[in-house]
């Protein structure tokens, strides 16, 4: 964190995990966290979820893929309640570096941003808020025996051995996280988001083609890293991050196990560099992936504000601080603009259903 903190144009997301195999897992943490002051304003911080629910029933550490799920979530549940419940983890998730000071219990509260404004739903400008999600990480490569559907078991039922498939952790991982979210917004905390490791293997539905529409209809963030791919799944060559850069998903570049694939201080740069020269990337890409990868962090809205300029939340050439982002504002308005009317091209289609369902069904039935 020494050396981000030295850096002037580059902040972090990193990765803590959180097992599910004991309840006190996030004590624990939290202790470490807050006794060594593992708080830099360039950091923020993932909870990784590795998805070993087999390896620990096997090991006889869980009873059920219940007592897994309570393990991760119960610990957070209790101290959004009621924070002197785990006075330290209330302090990790906030403010690490407010250790020596007097702990305080908000009540509920609408969030406001730097001058009153309201910042955009999850993004409130508490004091450094740090963890600010979740990811669901293994590899997805292993063969799957079941399919989720209706008629699975519910989390207190499975006692297998067999590790749930990849749609199942995620069903229940949102599932808890929306709980979550809401109680920890009508208590006045921040919330927090859920960043899957997703599509790099395995079966089609981890991330079928068909949801790259969706994922550019809804503007959902993918952070990519063609180094870490080209190493375990998908040569370099092969990886669809110009494509997916055409069309106007919401990418951005990431590293990904930076001490095991890259071989300088500074891996977000190789991974830059190395994308600019194979794939001819202008500077107008390089710039758009960094306002992209900022947009998608889990910073707090001061934070974007400050690197995006204070209107980064609203929509077309207006969101746009050139002076700040580097990206031309003809760029920017090229990408709503083809958004805008690719929304209203299937509004427009499901209304014109509509009508011609109406027109052609019995007047009783109108």
């Amino acid at each position: 964190m020494a050396d981000l903190e030295e850096s002037k144009y580059q902040n972090s997301e990193l990765r803590l995990s959180i097992y599910g195999r004991s309840r006190d897992e996030w004590d624990k943490l939290a202790q470490w966290a807050v006794q060594h002051g593992v708080y830099s304003d360039n950091v923020c911080w993932l909870i990784q979820v590795p998805r070993l629910f087999d390896v620990y029933r096997t090991k006889k550490q869980l009873a059920n893929f219940q007592e897994m799920l309570e393990n991760i979530f119960m610990p957070l549940f209790e101290v959004t309640v009621n924070p002197r419940s785990h006075p330290e983890l209330h302090l990790f998730l906030q403010h690490p570096r407010l250790r020596s000071a007097p702990t305080s219990f908000p009540k509920d509260r609408p969030h406001r941003a730097a001058g009153g404004e309201t910042a955009p739903p999850g993004e409130a400008d508490q004091p450094g808020h740090q963890v600010v999600g979740f990811d669901s990480v293994d590899d997805e490569s292993k063969t799957e025996s079941h399919i989720f559907n209706l008629d699975s078991p519910r989390p207190a039922n499975w006692t297998l051995e067999d590790n749930p498939p990849y749609s199942y952790y995620l069903y229940y991982t949102y599932a808890n996280m929306t709980v979550l979210n809401h109680l920890r917004r009508r208590r006045g905390f921040h919330t927090f988001v859920l960043r899957p490791h997703c599509g790099e293997a395995g079966p089609i539905h981890h991330l079928a083609p068909v949801l790259q529409y969706l994922y550019y209809l809804a503007q959902v963030g993918i952070a990519m890293s063609p180094l870490s791919n080209n190493s375990l799944f998908l040569s370099y060559h092969r990886n669809p991050l110009p494509e997916y850069l055409s069309r106007g998903l919401m990418i951005s570049l990431s590293t990904d196990d930076p001490l095991q694939f890259h071989f300088t201080k500074e891996p977000l740069m190789e991974e830059y560099s190395i994308a600019a020269q194979v794939w001819k990337l202008s500077s107008c890409d390089m710039c758009e992936l960094a306002r992209n990868s900022v947009l998608m962090s889990g910073f707090s809205h001061k934070a974007k504000s400050y690197w995006l300029g204070p209107s980064y939340s609203k929509e077309g050439p207006e969101s746009n601080d050139i002076r700040r982002t580097n990206v031309p504002d003809l760029r920017v308005a090229y990408r709503s603009e083809t958004l805008s009317e690719e929304l209203h091209l299937i509004t427009h289609a499901v209304r014109t259903q509509e009508d011609a369902l109406s027109m052609t069904a019995p007047p009783a039935q109108r």
